[in-house]
């Protein structure tokens, strides 16, 4: 990874292969850039550069499901930290992808919801989910394991 100011002086950047990271005055991720202008090679790329992480594909299914508030994405993705959720959402709102609205009260309250562009991405969302339910393993609930001891 390498740390370099850019010629602006706005705000340091981190690369790290093919993607680039800018961080604000404090030293926080402020934003990833796109990896390329213009995706000339494969069309699949464009469309991987929004979507990819570990959780946005699964975060952009449940948004689909409706507006949801940062507590609730949280319990419906439960492995995901904090940090990564944040990071994961300002990400999409960054790309067009999810719209984020914050109302003015106490405790703070914010919303996500899909956006036109997002909307976008319902088919190919739901092949995937398709996809998945046809070949992919189905793992049993963790409360239904059984357990033998050997004797």
């Amino acid at each position: 990874m390498q740390l370099f100011e850019p010629e602006s002086k706005s705000a340091p950047v981190c690369t790290n292969g093919a993607n680039t990271v800018v961080f604000d005055s404090v030293g926080r991720t402020a934003m990833r850039k796109q990896r390329h202008q213009v995706y000339g090679n494969c069309p699949v790329e464009a469309a991987l550069d929004i979507v990819s992480g570990k959780w946005k594909a699964v975060l952009i299914f449940h948004i689909l499901g409706g507006t949801k508030r940062f507590n609730q994405l949280s319990r419906l993705v439960p492995g995901v930290t904090q940090r990564m959720l944040t990071t994961q959402l300002r990400e999409l709102e960054a790309d067009g992808v999810i719209a984020r609205v914050v109302y003015p009260q106490v405790p703070p309250k914010v919303e996500y919801s899909i956006t036109p562009f997002g909307e976008t991405l319902t088919p190919v969302l739901q092949a995937l989910a398709l996809w998945s339910q046809n070949h992919a393993p189905s793992k049993p609930p963790e409360d239904s394991m059984v357990t033998q001891t050997v004797q």
